[in-house]
């Protein structure tokens, strides 16, 4: 049987349309799940060519599972795929730049943080790192602005549209504000409130750091890998915030 020419388009689209797809879970959730996927699916080849029937069985159950649940848990990304295919975009090129790897403007960010602190007024800043966002950034009002100590003060000023959601800063710039984040279910002692709970809570979520400003005592405090660090100073924040954005385990 001759390979030809045909072939060689049918073997190209359809390793374009692969990796395509790999290139647009990539830094999402959907990431570790296929991961998972993989290795129970290569474990279940294994299990088989050891004829270990008790084993494969329970592998061929957990790869049914994994199948019927993909739908559901990744309604999501599947709704906003179907959304850019009818829009044309899903194959498009990627111009943007990639994400967590510019630099953004630290002192702005740290400026606007003392400030807020010094007026009590609340404040919750997230910082992508490595796992997408997207279901986050989508919650709240697209922006794609440079950062500026000024844009932060007036988007967290009370009684602003913006003010009760947070700002999510993706590659350097703020992709969004306004967004809802999800509120942990982990006590965190008194005086801590809404603000911090979904620092939290997107921080057992995701590898993101969030820092928190608070409305009631001007406390900056910075949430990472699940864990809430207070009582921060101006320094502190700058040194924690550097060492996380430049690849610092969360925990």
């Amino acid at each position: 049987m001759l390979f030809t020419i045909r072939d060689a388009i049918d073997i190209l689209i359809v390793a374009y349309v692969v990796y395509r797809v790999i290139y647009s879970i990539q830094g999402t959730r959907a990431t570790t799940l296929v991961k998972g996927l993989t290795i129970v699916f290569a474990s279940s080849v294994v299990a088989r060519a050891l004829s270990l029937r008790t084993v494969s069985w329970l592998l061929d159950q957990a790869t049914t599972l994994f199948l019927v649940a993909l739908p559901v848990v990744f309604y999501p990304e599947l709704r906003r795929g179907l959304e850019k295919l009818g829009r044309g975009q899903l194959f498009g090129w990627m111009t943007g730049r990639g994400v967590g790897q510019q630099e953004f403007d630290l002192e702005a960010v740290i400026e606007a943080c003392s400030r807020l602190s010094a007026k009590k007024t609340g404040a919750l800043i997230v910082f992508q790192r490595q796992m997408g966002l997207h279901e986050f950034v989508e919650t709240g009002v697209r922006l794609d602005a440079l950062i500026s100590t000024e844009l932060l003060m007036n988007i967290f000023e009370p009684n602003s549209p913006l003010h009760d959601g947070a700002v999510i800063v993706t590659g350097g710039r703020i992709t969004s504000a306004g967004c809802v984040l999800p509120l942990t279910d982990s006590q965190l002692g008194g005086g801590l409130g809404t603000r911090h709970r979904a620092a939290v809570g997107m921080s057992e979520q995701t590898d993101a750091v969030i820092v928190v400003v608070s409305e009631e005592t001007g406390t900056m405090s910075l949430a990472v890998g699940g864990h809430l660090r207070r009582y921060l100073t101006e320094a502190r924040l700058k040194e924690q915030l550097n060492f996380y954005w430049r690849g610092g385990e969360t925990s």
